[in-house]
């Protein structure tokens, strides 16, 4: 994290002492001298109102900024070990392959291992840059008239192998007929967005993975994917917080699992580029979730 947040702490706590010294200084200075003279004592309750407001604006912009250096220091952390556990599994493997014979039988189940891991590496790298681009300055998506229906089956198809899920862990329930399902979008980040929030269910169900999928039309202009969760749930004052950059969930059983902190930033970054959005809603710690992703409807073709 280097010096510079750090220098960025002692400043603000230099300030906010220079400026409770300079409150208390004033107003004793004001009030023995002047005791008599009314005017120069208001001057000094205002004053003294303005320095305090001032360090109270000193105080939380501190400390937000110790938060957003632990956020940091967490996200460094999290990718650090989602990069190199791949990397060490895989050097792992290959070092036994070298030094030993091992049964074909063996050595296609090697191959696998590798295989996942190399694609769990390249998610993380993948997820980063995408972090990243989103954060940068802002392009229009190029957009094409898709199937959300069809994109969302590929992912399912994709996150059920990955996780090395049984079919029926994932359930789709497709609410609308081909016509109603289409929207303008970069099938490439729509591809990304309906993904992180599918590994998300799947990664915060707990070993019974059981969710559901639903595309729906809640109005004339908008198709909307809900993702539905039995796992962990989430804390009310969490629902909002969790789509920020770097967040996860401090003290619970979420916090367990290993992640970037930025899947479901790059969910609504998706989502509010492309004219949508996104929120979650949950009826507490312990009680699951569902994710909603809405996206405008494109126009019916003539």
């Amino acid at each position: 994290m280097g010096g510079s947040p750090r220098k960025s702490v002692a400043a603000f706590v230099a300030l906010g002492a220079c400026m409770v010294a300079l409150a208390v200084a004033l107003n004793i200075g004001w009030i023995v001298l002047n005791l008599r003279t009314g005017i120069l004592l208001g001057l000094g309750v205002v004053f003294f109102g303005l320095i305090i407001t001032g360090v109270v604006l000193n105080t939380i912009f501190l400390v937000r900024e110790v938060r957003r250096n632990e956020q940091h220091d967490a996200f460094i952390n999290a990718v650090t070990h989602e990069l190199k556990t791949p990397v060490a599994s895989i050097r792992l493997y290959l070092e036994t392959l070298q030094s030993r014979e091992i049964p074909e039988a063996k050595r296609k189940e090697f191959y696998g291992i590798m295989l996942a891991d190399s694609d769990r590496l390249l998610g993380t790298i993948e997820q980063v840059l995408r972090a990243g681009r989103l954060g940068a300055v802002k392009r229009r998506p190029h957009r094409v008239r898709l199937d959300i229906g069809d994109l969302v089956r590929e992912c399912i198809t994709l996150a059920l192998t990955r996780h090395h899920l049984s079919p029926d862990a994932i359930q789709y329930l497709d609410g609308a007929g081909a016509p109603e399902r289409m929207v303008l979008g970069d099938s490439d980040e729509l591809r990304a967005a309906v993904s992180n929030l599918l590994d998300n269910a799947v990664k915060y169900s707990g070993p019974n993975v059981s969710v559901r999928v639903e595309v729906v039309r809640p109005d004339e202009r908008n198709v909307q994917i809900r993702f539905t969760d039995k796992g962990v749930g989430i804390p009310p004052a969490e629902l909002k917080r969790i789509f920020k950059r770097f967040y996860r969930i401090p003290g619970t059983m979420a916090a367990r699992v290993k992640g970037t902190g930025l899947g479901l930033y790059i969910v609504r970054s998706i989502a509010e580029k492309h004219g949508g959005k996104a929120w979650a809603e949950s009826p507490g710690a312990g009680l699951g979730s569902t994710f909603h992703l809405q996206l405008p409807a494109a126009p019916v073709e003539s």
